[in-house]
């Protein structure tokens, strides 16, 4: 028998085949959590800032025009961003911000698999490409891009170098959601 929110997706996309497409959007998440979810509001359809409601709460989005590629060199100019992981996500957004002309450094285990294709994708050790703790301890704006069972491993080895001043990132919230399995817990601040 299919569980409540196999049942309850299949529903979900049964009507979103007849919705408009920013019902559908709306409806291709599964409802794995009881509470009903607002969809987003959009308070200004210009081009441009705008403001959306997230469930009740007031969100500023913005758009690529409103942060040209002069403007983000300028606003990044003082910041080392590192990337520590080299799979799915960290390869993809460690080369967009590369190639984009940010100052952006790699973290990943020496002599590994993924050091090796860094290596083959232009990625210099000593200069953009390090270990995992160098890059924490290098980057000012960490991104916190290794899978969800190395996020958890290596959180001890991480979390000293995640000083006050510097930003830490995550792709997506799994590790801190679920920080009593995880043991990954962000600084306060």
């Amino acid at each position: 028998m299919a569980s409540r929110a196999a049942r309850s997706f299949a529903r979900s996309a049964a009507l979103a085949a007849r919705a408009p497409i920013a019902s559908r959007v709306l409806a291709a998440a599964p409802h794995f959590a009881a509470r009903a979810v607002a969809p987003a509001v959009f308070s200004s359809q210009s081009r441009g800032i705008k403001t959306l409601n997230f469930g009740g709460s007031q969100e500023k989005v913005y758009e690529r025009s409103d942060w040209p590629k002069e403007k983000l060199l300028d606003y990044f100019k003082n910041d080392t961003i590192a990337v520590l992981g080299y799979g799915p996500q960290g390869h993809g957004q460690g080369l967009n911000l590369r190639d984009n002309g940010l100052n952006v450094i790699v973290g990943v285990r020496k002599d590994g698999r993924s050091w090796k294709k860094a290596i083959a994708e232009g990625w210099v050790p000593g200069k953009n490409l390090f270990t995992i703790e160098e890059a924490a301890d290098k980057g000012n704006i960490v991104f916190n891009l290794l899978s969800d069972a190395a996020q958890r491993d290596l959180w001890p080895t991480i979390k000293p170098f995640i000083t006050p001043g510097k930003t830490l990132y995550f792709s997506h919230g799994f590790a801190i959601t679920y920080k009593d399995q995880t043991h990954v817990e962000a600084p306060p601040g």
